[in-house]
């Protein structure tokens, strides 16, 4: 198939197609991740998005049900310099190319993703159309792309949390994961060790299934709640911590979320993540921005302010909190990224209380900031003694 990429801009790559043969529409983004396109693209995080891979041969290790982050992939399309036509690996069940089509995600391969990318980078992220088709592109097809991108709307000023949470409260425990990973045993589950077992709601803005997998090995049983939960109902279900999770979308718009958070904050332990990270911002008082072509990928520095190390670390956000809008006189400004200053923690001075805007989940990433889910246990276990 022929395919074509149109940037509101009027910029045009051209390439083939593979995947979904169809239209797509969204902001173009890039993610500097080398491994793990399948957890990138069903990562709730990426809905209204298309995603620029910028490692150069994707789909060479295929896909498989358990690295799903989600049900399905929630990328709106895939772009990628060569995408495998085979799988090595003994754990894959689907080809990439047919993953893809099965959940109607077009894939454009083939262009210079490098020039893609230094076209983001310099003018920043951008609204974009991908289009597949069996036949060529004539130019009045170029304008009427273009054209439609410049017709999709902004991302700010975009509700998306409540477009991906679940509708219903469930329960994630220590048998999801055993179900999920195939293992008997998982250090610090619930079933590996003495801890009580401590009681979490997590808000879901767009969750991972790896956060889930973390606070269940760290001895947490994990009612999930849609988006527009009140805080009354949270309280009454008598939990012994809230989680706010990452998801998508400009977080101003997600008033009803940060409404709840200020009723909770003081109450009850918080750890948030990502939006949950922006959203505990604005209930602080403080407020948000939009990068000029986000964060996202596997390989971001960042400092932690109290102990000096420099954890490498996982991002996905277009969105930040301004450090200047946070007051200073109750909030400890935790997390600094080295790449641009961007902050990416914080904690209450006396309540229990902190959030990261990273992934300290990764999946895909590294692992250095697994501590913050050991940190949450901790907050959880003082404030209940």
């Amino acid at each position: 198939m022929q395919a074509i990429l149109a940037l509101e801009d009027g910029r045009i790559f051209r390439g083939q197609g593979f995947g979904h043969q169809g239209e797509c529409l969204g902001e173009v983004v890039f993610n500097t991740s080398l491994t793990g396109y399948q957890e990138i693209a069903t990562d709730p995080s990426y809905a209204g998005q298309i995603v620029v891979l910028t490692n150069p041969q994707i789909g060479n290790y295929g896909t498989n049900h358990a690295d799903n982050e989600a049900a399905k992939p929630f990328i709106e399309g895939l772009i990628v310099r060569e995408l495998s036509h085979i799988s090595s690996n003994w754990r894959s069940e689907q080809v990439t190319d047919e993953y893809m089509e099965r959940y109607q995600v077009p894939v454009l391969a083939e262009i210079d993703t490098r020039a893609l990318v230094r076209h983001l980078r310099n003018q920043g992220v951008m609204r974009g159309v991908i289009t597949t088709r069996a036949g060529e592109f004539t130019a009045a097809d170029v304008d009427g792309l273009v054209a439609k991108a410049r017709s999709i709307p902004k991302m700010e000023g975009t509700d998306l949390a409540k477009v991906v949470s679940t509708k219903s409260v469930y329960t994630f425990d220590a048998d999801d994961v055993r179900n999920q990973t195939g293992d008997t045993l998982l250090p610090g589950m619930p079933n590996g060790d003495k801890r009580k077992l401590l009681h979490v709601v997590a808000y879901d803005f767009g969750i991972k299934q790896n956060i889930l997998r973390m606070l269940t090995r760290e001895g947490c049983r994990v009612t999930v709640v849609p988006a527009g939960t009140k805080a009354e109902d949270v309280l009454e279900m008598k939990p012994d911590g809230v989680f706010l999770s990452n998801g998508p979308g400009d977080p101003e718009p997600v008033d009803y979320a940060v409404k709840a958070i200020r009723q909770i904050i003081g109450r009850i332990p918080v750890f948030g993540i990502c939006l949950g990270h922006q959203l505990t911002g604005l209930a602080l008082g403080g407020r948000t921005y939009k990068l000029k072509f986000g964060h996202h990928g596997g390989n971001h520095p960042v400092r932690n302010n109290k102990t000096g190390k420099v954890e490498i670390t996982a991002h996905n956000h277009n969105f930040a909190v301004d450090p200047e809008s946070i007051n200073a006189n109750e909030v400890e400004l935790t997390h600094v990224d080295l790449n641009d200053n961007t902050l990416e923690g914080l904690r209450h001075k006396s309540l229990p209380l902190f959030s990261v805007q990273y992934h300290p989940e990764a999946a895909p990433g590294p692992h250095d900031s697994h501590y913050l889910f050991r940190d949450f246990r901790a907050m959880m276990e003082e404030w209940k003694g």
